[in-house]
Protein backbone atom coordinates (compact mmCIF):
# COMPACT_ATOMS: atom_id res chain seq x y z
CA UNK A 1 0.00 0.00 0.00
CA UNK A 2 1.17 3.52 -0.81
CA UNK A 3 2.26 5.50 2.24
CA UNK A 4 2.57 9.29 2.13
CA UNK A 5 3.91 11.74 4.69
CA UNK A 6 1.04 14.10 5.47
CA UNK A 7 2.14 17.58 6.58
CA UNK A 8 -1.26 18.07 8.21
CA UNK A 9 -0.77 15.21 10.68
CA UNK A 10 3.06 15.09 10.63
CA UNK A 11 2.77 11.35 10.03
CA UNK A 12 3.37 8.83 7.28
CA UNK A 13 -0.09 7.47 6.48
CA UNK A 14 -1.64 4.75 4.35
CA UNK A 15 -3.06 6.40 1.25
CA UNK A 16 -6.81 5.91 0.82
CA UNK A 17 -8.78 7.87 -1.79
CA UNK A 18 -12.01 9.54 -0.75
CA UNK A 19 -13.98 7.46 -3.21
CA UNK A 20 -13.08 4.38 -5.24
CA UNK A 21 -9.94 4.43 -7.35
CA UNK A 22 -9.93 8.11 -8.30
CA UNK A 23 -7.16 10.42 -7.10
CA UNK A 24 -7.37 14.20 -7.50
CA UNK A 25 -4.20 16.26 -7.11
CA UNK A 26 -3.77 20.03 -7.01
CA UNK A 27 -0.26 21.47 -7.29
CA UNK A 28 0.50 25.12 -6.67
CA UNK A 29 1.79 26.36 -10.00
CA UNK A 30 4.13 29.07 -11.23
CA UNK A 31 3.74 32.82 -11.02
CA UNK A 32 4.61 33.51 -14.64
CA UNK A 33 6.55 36.78 -14.47
CA UNK A 34 10.06 35.35 -14.91
CA UNK A 35 12.00 32.18 -15.65
CA UNK A 36 11.50 29.27 -13.25
CA UNK A 37 14.83 28.29 -11.69
CA UNK A 38 15.95 24.76 -10.86
CA UNK A 39 14.79 25.16 -7.25
CA UNK A 40 11.23 25.67 -8.48
CA UNK A 41 11.55 22.79 -10.90
CA UNK A 42 12.73 20.34 -8.24
CA UNK A 43 9.31 20.62 -6.60
CA UNK A 44 7.45 19.84 -9.85
CA UNK A 45 9.73 16.84 -10.43
CA UNK A 46 8.63 15.51 -7.03
CA UNK A 47 4.95 15.73 -7.98
CA UNK A 48 5.66 14.14 -11.34
CA UNK A 49 7.11 11.16 -9.45
CA UNK A 50 4.02 11.11 -7.21
CA UNK A 51 1.73 11.00 -10.24
CA UNK A 52 3.81 8.33 -11.97
CA UNK A 53 3.69 6.14 -8.86
CA UNK A 54 -0.08 6.54 -8.57
CA UNK A 55 -0.42 5.52 -12.22
CA UNK A 56 1.99 2.62 -11.63
CA UNK A 57 -0.36 1.57 -8.81
CA UNK A 58 -3.24 1.77 -11.31
CA UNK A 59 -5.07 4.73 -9.80
CA UNK A 60 -7.20 6.99 -12.00
CA UNK A 61 -5.43 10.35 -11.59
CA UNK A 62 -6.73 13.84 -12.31
CA UNK A 63 -4.10 16.55 -11.88
CA UNK A 64 -4.39 20.35 -11.85
CA UNK A 65 -1.54 22.88 -11.84
CA UNK A 66 -2.69 26.49 -11.68
CA UNK A 67 -1.04 29.41 -13.43
CA UNK A 68 -0.82 32.58 -11.34
CA UNK A 69 -1.00 35.44 -13.81
CA UNK A 70 -2.36 38.11 -11.44
CA UNK A 71 -2.57 38.85 -7.72
CA UNK A 72 0.75 37.53 -6.41
CA UNK A 73 2.20 40.52 -4.56
CA UNK A 74 5.85 40.98 -3.61
CA UNK A 75 5.00 40.52 0.09
CA UNK A 76 3.02 37.96 2.07
CA UNK A 77 1.71 40.97 4.00
CA UNK A 78 -0.71 41.74 1.14
CA UNK A 79 1.44 44.74 0.25
CA UNK A 80 3.82 45.64 -2.53
CA UNK A 81 3.48 45.46 -6.28
CA UNK A 82 1.81 42.74 -8.28
CA UNK A 83 4.71 40.69 -9.67
CA UNK A 84 3.11 40.47 -13.13
CA UNK A 85 2.34 44.19 -13.35
CA UNK A 86 5.85 45.05 -12.21
CA UNK A 87 7.45 42.76 -14.81
CA UNK A 88 5.22 44.23 -17.55
CA UNK A 89 6.30 47.78 -16.68
CA UNK A 90 9.95 46.78 -16.49
CA UNK A 91 9.91 45.11 -19.91
CA UNK A 92 7.49 47.68 -21.40
CA UNK A 93 5.06 44.97 -22.48
CA UNK A 94 1.48 43.94 -21.84
CA UNK A 95 0.89 41.73 -18.82
CA UNK A 96 -0.57 39.04 -21.09
CA UNK A 97 2.59 39.09 -23.24
CA UNK A 98 4.70 38.56 -20.11
CA UNK A 99 2.59 35.71 -18.77
CA UNK A 100 2.23 33.96 -22.15
CA UNK A 101 5.98 34.09 -22.76
CA UNK A 102 7.08 32.77 -19.38
CA UNK A 103 4.34 30.14 -19.28
CA UNK A 104 5.57 28.80 -22.63
CA UNK A 105 9.13 28.59 -21.27
CA UNK A 106 7.82 26.81 -18.19
CA UNK A 107 6.01 24.22 -20.32
CA UNK A 108 9.15 23.75 -22.41
CA UNK A 109 11.06 23.02 -19.19
CA UNK A 110 8.42 20.40 -18.31
CA UNK A 111 9.01 18.70 -21.66
CA UNK A 112 12.79 18.75 -21.23
CA UNK A 113 12.49 17.20 -17.76
CA UNK A 114 9.99 14.53 -18.88
CA UNK A 115 7.39 15.92 -16.46
CA UNK A 116 3.91 14.73 -17.37
CA UNK A 117 1.58 17.67 -18.03
CA UNK A 118 -1.49 18.07 -15.82
CA UNK A 119 -5.03 17.55 -17.06
CA UNK A 120 -5.74 21.26 -16.54
CA UNK A 121 -3.66 24.47 -16.47
CA UNK A 122 -6.24 26.99 -15.13
CA UNK A 123 -5.19 30.64 -15.24
CA UNK A 124 -6.29 33.00 -12.48
CA UNK A 125 -7.32 35.73 -14.95
CA UNK A 126 -9.77 33.34 -16.63
CA UNK A 127 -11.46 32.44 -13.33
CA UNK A 128 -12.38 35.83 -11.88
CA UNK A 129 -16.09 34.92 -11.65
CA UNK A 130 -15.31 31.80 -9.59
CA UNK A 131 -13.17 33.86 -7.23
CA UNK A 132 -15.81 36.55 -6.77
CA UNK A 133 -18.42 33.86 -6.13
CA UNK A 134 -16.20 32.33 -3.43
CA UNK A 135 -15.85 35.70 -1.67
CA UNK A 136 -19.64 36.07 -1.75
CA UNK A 137 -20.00 32.73 0.08
CA UNK A 138 -17.50 33.79 2.73
CA UNK A 139 -19.19 37.18 3.06
CA UNK A 140 -22.61 35.58 3.51
CA UNK A 141 -21.18 33.37 6.28
CA UNK A 142 -19.81 36.45 8.05
CA UNK A 143 -16.09 35.81 7.65
CA UNK A 144 -15.11 38.93 5.67
CA UNK A 145 -14.67 42.63 6.35
CA UNK A 146 -13.74 45.66 4.30
CA UNK A 147 -10.77 48.03 4.67
CA UNK A 148 -9.67 50.94 2.51
CA UNK A 149 -7.49 48.63 0.39
CA UNK A 150 -9.56 45.47 0.08
CA UNK A 151 -11.77 42.68 1.41
CA UNK A 152 -10.15 40.56 4.12
CA UNK A 153 -10.77 37.17 5.72
CA UNK A 154 -11.23 37.30 9.50
CA UNK A 155 -9.03 34.49 10.83
CA UNK A 156 -10.06 35.16 14.44
CA UNK A 157 -13.36 33.40 13.73
CA UNK A 158 -11.58 30.08 13.18
CA UNK A 159 -10.43 28.14 16.23
CA UNK A 160 -8.19 25.86 14.18
CA UNK A 161 -6.60 28.53 11.96
CA UNK A 162 -2.96 27.64 11.29
CA UNK A 163 -3.31 23.91 11.97
CA UNK A 164 -1.25 22.96 8.89
CA UNK A 165 1.73 25.01 10.05
CA UNK A 166 0.86 24.49 13.74
CA UNK A 167 0.75 28.23 14.25
CA UNK A 168 -0.28 29.71 17.57
CA UNK A 169 -2.07 32.93 16.74
CA UNK A 170 -1.58 34.47 20.14
CA UNK A 171 2.19 34.23 19.67
CA UNK A 172 2.23 35.85 16.23
CA UNK A 173 3.08 39.49 16.72
CA UNK A 174 2.03 42.21 14.30
CA UNK A 175 4.94 43.29 12.17
CA UNK A 176 6.68 39.94 12.54
CA UNK A 177 4.83 37.74 10.06
CA UNK A 178 2.70 40.42 8.41
CA UNK A 179 1.97 44.10 9.07
CA UNK A 180 -1.37 45.01 10.64
CA UNK A 181 -2.45 48.11 8.74
CA UNK A 182 -6.25 48.17 9.01
CA UNK A 183 -6.48 44.45 9.64
CA UNK A 184 -8.39 43.25 12.68
CA UNK A 185 -5.90 40.45 13.27
CA UNK A 186 -2.31 40.05 12.15
CA UNK A 187 -3.07 36.74 10.40
CA UNK A 188 -5.97 38.12 8.32
CA UNK A 189 -5.41 38.03 4.58
CA UNK A 190 -6.74 39.73 1.47
CA UNK A 191 -9.43 38.07 -0.62
CA UNK A 192 -9.82 41.04 -2.98
CA UNK A 193 -7.50 44.02 -3.38
CA UNK A 194 -8.79 47.39 -4.59
CA UNK A 195 -6.95 49.17 -7.39
CA UNK A 196 -5.27 52.24 -5.91
CA UNK A 197 -6.08 54.25 -9.02
CA UNK A 198 -8.70 52.40 -11.07
CA UNK A 199 -7.84 52.51 -14.74
CA UNK A 200 -4.07 52.56 -14.23
CA UNK A 201 -3.67 48.83 -13.70
CA UNK A 202 -3.76 46.62 -16.77
CA UNK A 203 -5.33 43.74 -14.85
CA UNK A 204 -8.37 44.80 -12.83
CA UNK A 205 -12.03 43.80 -12.72
CA UNK A 206 -15.35 45.06 -11.41
CA UNK A 207 -16.67 43.37 -8.29
CA UNK A 208 -19.51 43.97 -5.79
CA UNK A 209 -16.93 45.62 -3.50
CA UNK A 210 -15.02 47.76 -5.98
CA UNK A 211 -12.62 47.60 -8.93
CA UNK A 212 -9.60 45.47 -8.20
CA UNK A 213 -8.10 42.01 -8.44
CA UNK A 214 -8.16 38.73 -6.47
CA UNK A 215 -5.83 37.75 -3.65
CA UNK A 216 -3.24 35.08 -4.39
CA UNK A 217 -4.58 32.56 -1.83
CA UNK A 218 -8.13 32.88 -3.14
CA UNK A 219 -7.12 31.83 -6.65
CA UNK A 220 -6.06 28.33 -5.63
CA UNK A 221 -9.21 27.62 -3.59
CA UNK A 222 -11.49 28.77 -6.41
CA UNK A 223 -9.73 26.90 -9.19
CA UNK A 224 -9.05 23.66 -7.31
CA UNK A 225 -12.71 23.39 -6.29
CA UNK A 226 -13.89 24.03 -9.85
CA UNK A 227 -11.81 21.23 -11.36
CA UNK A 228 -11.48 18.77 -8.46
CA UNK A 229 -14.56 19.34 -6.32
CA UNK A 230 -15.11 20.74 -2.83
CA UNK A 231 -13.00 18.00 -1.27
CA UNK A 232 -10.12 16.08 -2.82
CA UNK A 233 -7.21 13.79 -2.02
CA UNK A 234 -3.83 15.52 -2.45
CA UNK A 235 -2.51 19.09 -2.43
CA UNK A 236 1.19 19.69 -3.12
CA UNK A 237 3.66 22.55 -2.98
CA UNK A 238 7.01 23.70 -1.66
CA UNK A 239 7.77 23.95 2.04
CA UNK A 240 7.57 27.75 1.73
CA UNK A 241 3.81 27.44 1.13
CA UNK A 242 3.01 25.85 4.49
CA UNK A 243 2.91 28.81 6.89
CA UNK A 244 0.96 31.33 4.81
CA UNK A 245 -0.36 30.28 1.40
CA UNK A 246 -1.61 26.78 2.20
CA UNK A 247 -2.69 27.80 5.70
CA UNK A 248 -4.91 30.50 4.17
CA UNK A 249 -6.23 28.19 1.47
CA UNK A 250 -7.43 25.79 4.17
CA UNK A 251 -9.05 28.58 6.18
CA UNK A 252 -11.15 29.99 3.34
CA UNK A 253 -11.93 26.62 1.69
CA UNK A 254 -13.09 24.78 4.81
CA UNK A 255 -15.16 27.83 5.78
CA UNK A 256 -16.77 28.10 2.34
CA UNK A 257 -17.32 24.42 1.58
CA UNK A 258 -17.89 23.05 5.09
CA UNK A 259 -15.58 20.11 4.41
CA UNK A 260 -13.05 19.06 7.04
CA UNK A 261 -10.50 18.13 6.03
CA UNK A 262 -10.81 20.01 2.75
CA UNK A 263 -7.79 18.03 1.52
CA UNK A 264 -6.83 14.63 2.97
CA UNK A 265 -3.09 14.66 2.27
CA UNK A 266 -0.75 17.66 2.12
CA UNK A 267 2.67 16.99 0.55
CA UNK A 268 5.55 19.49 0.59
CA UNK A 269 8.92 19.35 -1.11
CA UNK A 270 12.06 20.59 0.63
CA UNK A 271 14.23 23.30 -0.89
CA UNK A 272 17.09 23.07 -3.29
CA UNK A 273 20.11 24.50 -1.46
CA UNK A 274 23.29 26.16 -2.67
CA UNK A 275 26.18 26.29 -0.22
CA UNK A 276 23.78 25.22 2.51
CA UNK A 277 21.18 27.92 1.91
CA UNK A 278 18.05 28.19 -0.24
CA UNK A 279 18.94 29.08 -3.82
CA UNK A 280 18.52 32.82 -4.36
CA UNK A 281 19.88 35.74 -6.33
CA UNK A 282 21.96 36.88 -3.38
CA UNK A 283 23.30 33.43 -2.37
CA UNK A 284 23.72 31.92 -5.85
CA UNK A 285 22.73 28.64 -7.49
CA UNK A 286 19.74 30.19 -9.21
CA UNK A 287 20.27 28.47 -12.56
CA UNK A 288 17.65 27.91 -15.23
CA UNK A 289 17.61 24.71 -17.29
CA UNK A 290 18.87 26.66 -20.30
CA UNK A 291 21.86 27.88 -18.30
CA UNK A 292 22.69 24.32 -17.29
CA UNK A 293 22.43 23.27 -20.94
CA UNK A 294 24.96 25.96 -21.85
CA UNK A 295 27.31 24.35 -19.33
CA UNK A 296 27.00 21.01 -21.11
CA UNK A 297 24.30 19.25 -19.09
CA UNK A 298 21.01 17.90 -20.33
CA UNK A 299 17.82 18.20 -18.34
CA UNK A 300 17.49 14.49 -17.57
CA UNK A 301 20.87 14.61 -15.84
CA UNK A 302 19.38 17.22 -13.50
CA UNK A 303 16.33 14.97 -13.09
CA UNK A 304 18.64 12.11 -12.13
CA UNK A 305 20.37 14.33 -9.56
CA UNK A 306 17.00 15.20 -7.99
CA UNK A 307 16.10 11.51 -7.70
CA UNK A 308 19.22 10.86 -5.60
CA UNK A 309 17.69 12.78 -2.64
CA UNK A 310 14.29 12.19 -1.02
CA UNK A 311 11.80 14.94 -1.86
CA UNK A 312 11.33 15.83 1.83
CA UNK A 313 15.06 16.37 2.33
CA UNK A 314 16.99 19.47 1.19
CA UNK A 315 19.13 18.86 -1.88
CA UNK A 316 22.49 20.64 -1.82
CA UNK A 317 23.18 21.64 -5.40
CA UNK A 318 26.56 22.30 -7.00
CA UNK A 319 27.97 21.96 -10.50
CA UNK A 320 30.32 19.25 -9.21
CA UNK A 321 27.36 17.24 -7.89
CA UNK A 322 25.60 17.67 -11.22
CA UNK A 323 28.75 16.45 -13.02
CA UNK A 324 28.76 13.39 -10.79
CA UNK A 325 25.07 12.77 -11.58
CA UNK A 326 25.85 13.20 -15.27
CA UNK A 327 28.56 10.54 -15.09
CA UNK A 328 26.25 8.13 -13.25
CA UNK A 329 23.36 8.75 -15.62
CA UNK A 330 25.45 8.26 -18.76
CA UNK A 331 27.08 5.12 -17.31
CA UNK A 332 23.62 3.77 -16.43
CA UNK A 333 22.38 4.32 -19.97
CA UNK A 334 25.52 2.80 -21.49
CA UNK A 335 25.18 -0.38 -19.40
CA UNK A 336 21.47 -0.68 -20.20
CA UNK A 337 22.15 -0.27 -23.93
CA UNK A 338 24.10 -3.56 -23.83
CA UNK A 339 21.31 -5.55 -22.13
CA UNK A 340 19.43 -7.91 -24.45
CA UNK A 341 17.41 -10.35 -22.29
CA UNK A 342 13.66 -9.81 -22.16
CA UNK A 343 10.91 -10.86 -19.76
CA UNK A 344 10.10 -9.58 -16.27
CA UNK A 345 12.14 -10.05 -13.13
CA UNK A 346 9.34 -10.27 -10.57
CA UNK A 347 11.67 -10.28 -7.59
CA UNK A 348 13.32 -6.96 -8.41
CA UNK A 349 10.05 -5.41 -9.59
CA UNK A 350 8.32 -6.34 -6.32
CA UNK A 351 11.20 -4.81 -4.35
CA UNK A 352 11.01 -1.65 -6.49
CA UNK A 353 7.26 -1.38 -5.96
CA UNK A 354 7.66 -1.63 -2.17
CA UNK A 355 10.31 1.10 -2.11
CA UNK A 356 8.50 3.65 -4.29
CA UNK A 357 5.30 3.17 -2.29
CA UNK A 358 7.17 4.11 0.87
CA UNK A 359 6.63 7.88 0.56
CA UNK A 360 8.18 8.14 -2.92
CA UNK A 361 11.61 6.80 -1.97
CA UNK A 362 13.56 7.56 -5.15
CA UNK A 363 17.07 7.08 -3.74
CA UNK A 364 15.98 3.57 -2.74
CA UNK A 365 14.49 3.02 -6.20
CA UNK A 366 17.78 3.98 -7.90
CA UNK A 367 19.69 1.58 -5.64
CA UNK A 368 17.43 -1.29 -6.73
CA UNK A 369 17.88 -0.36 -10.40
CA UNK A 370 21.68 -0.35 -10.06
CA UNK A 371 21.61 -3.72 -8.26
CA UNK A 372 19.45 -5.16 -11.03
CA UNK A 373 21.74 -4.13 -13.88
CA UNK A 374 24.86 -5.32 -12.01
CA UNK A 375 23.33 -8.66 -11.02
CA UNK A 376 24.89 -11.12 -13.46
CA UNK A 377 22.46 -13.87 -12.45
CA UNK A 378 19.30 -11.80 -12.84
CA UNK A 379 17.02 -12.58 -15.80
CA UNK A 380 14.34 -10.47 -17.44
CA UNK A 381 16.20 -7.19 -17.04
CA UNK A 382 15.07 -5.23 -20.09
CA UNK A 383 11.31 -5.31 -19.54
CA UNK A 384 11.81 -4.73 -15.83
CA UNK A 385 13.88 -1.62 -16.55
CA UNK A 386 11.16 -0.42 -18.92
CA UNK A 387 8.55 -0.68 -16.15
CA UNK A 388 10.88 0.97 -13.61
CA UNK A 389 11.54 3.85 -16.01
CA UNK A 390 7.83 4.59 -16.28
CA UNK A 391 8.23 5.88 -12.73
CA UNK A 392 11.73 7.33 -12.96
CA UNK A 393 11.09 9.10 -16.27
CA UNK A 394 14.77 9.02 -17.30
CA UNK A 395 14.44 7.70 -20.89
CA UNK A 396 16.77 4.85 -19.96
CA UNK A 397 16.03 2.84 -23.10
CA UNK A 398 16.00 5.76 -25.51
CA UNK A 399 18.93 5.73 -27.90
CA UNK A 400 20.34 9.19 -28.50
CA UNK A 401 22.17 10.06 -31.68
CA UNK A 402 24.40 13.06 -31.92
CA UNK A 403 26.44 13.38 -35.08
CA UNK A 404 29.62 15.17 -34.07
CA UNK A 405 31.27 16.90 -37.06
CA UNK A 406 34.75 15.62 -37.91
CA UNK A 407 36.17 19.07 -37.21
CA UNK A 408 34.82 18.92 -33.63
CA UNK A 409 36.02 15.32 -33.17
CA UNK A 410 39.51 16.40 -34.21
CA UNK A 411 39.51 19.27 -31.69
CA UNK A 412 38.28 16.92 -28.95
CA UNK A 413 41.14 14.52 -29.71
CA UNK A 414 43.66 17.37 -29.66
CA UNK A 415 42.29 18.55 -26.34
CA UNK A 416 42.43 15.03 -24.91
CA UNK A 417 46.08 14.75 -25.92
CA UNK A 418 46.83 18.18 -24.40
CA UNK A 419 45.31 17.06 -21.10
CA UNK A 420 47.42 13.87 -21.17
CA UNK A 421 50.52 16.10 -21.55
CA UNK A 422 49.24 18.26 -18.64
CA UNK A 423 49.11 21.19 -21.07
CA UNK A 424 46.12 22.77 -19.34
CA UNK A 425 46.46 26.12 -21.09
CA UNK A 426 46.14 24.46 -24.50
CA UNK A 427 43.25 22.30 -23.25
CA UNK A 428 41.35 25.38 -22.05
CA UNK A 429 42.03 27.14 -25.36
CA UNK A 430 40.60 24.18 -27.29
CA UNK A 431 37.58 23.99 -24.97
CA UNK A 432 36.71 27.62 -25.82
CA UNK A 433 37.24 26.94 -29.53
CA UNK A 434 34.85 23.97 -29.35
CA UNK A 435 32.30 26.11 -27.48
CA UNK A 436 32.41 28.86 -30.13
CA UNK A 437 31.58 26.21 -32.73
CA UNK A 438 28.40 25.33 -30.80
CA UNK A 439 29.51 22.37 -28.67
CA UNK A 440 30.44 21.85 -25.04
CA UNK A 441 32.61 19.21 -23.43
CA UNK A 442 32.41 17.93 -19.86
CA UNK A 443 35.37 16.02 -18.48
CA UNK A 444 33.42 13.23 -16.83
CA UNK A 445 34.91 10.39 -18.87
CA UNK A 446 38.31 9.73 -20.40
CA UNK A 447 37.70 11.95 -23.43
CA UNK A 448 34.74 13.82 -22.00
CA UNK A 449 31.09 14.02 -23.05
CA UNK A 450 30.50 16.22 -26.09
CA UNK A 451 27.12 17.88 -26.58
CA UNK A 452 25.58 20.47 -28.84
CA UNK A 453 24.65 23.74 -27.15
Amino acid sequence: MLKLYNTLTRKKEDFKPISGNKVRIYSCGPTVYSYQHIGNLRSYLSWDILKRILKFDKYDVKHVINVTDVGHLTSDADTGEDKIERAAKKENKKASDITDYYFKIFKDDFKKLNILEPDFWPKATLHIKEQIDLIKILEKKGYTYKTSDGIYFNTNKLEDYGKLARLKKEKLKAGKRIAMGEKKNNTDFALWKFSENPGTREQEWKSPWGIGYPGWHLECSAMSSKYLGKQFEIHTGGQEHIAVHHTNEIAQSETAFGKKPWVKYWLHAAWLLFKGEKVSKSKGGLYTLSELEEKGFNSLEFRYLCLTTHYRKPLNFSIDKLKSAQTSYQRLKNIISEIKDKGINKEYLKEFEAVINNDLDMPGALQILWRLIRDEKAKGKLETIKKIDKVLGLDLLKKEKLDIPKKIEKLVRERHNARKRNDWEKADELREKIKKLGYVINDTEERGIVKKI
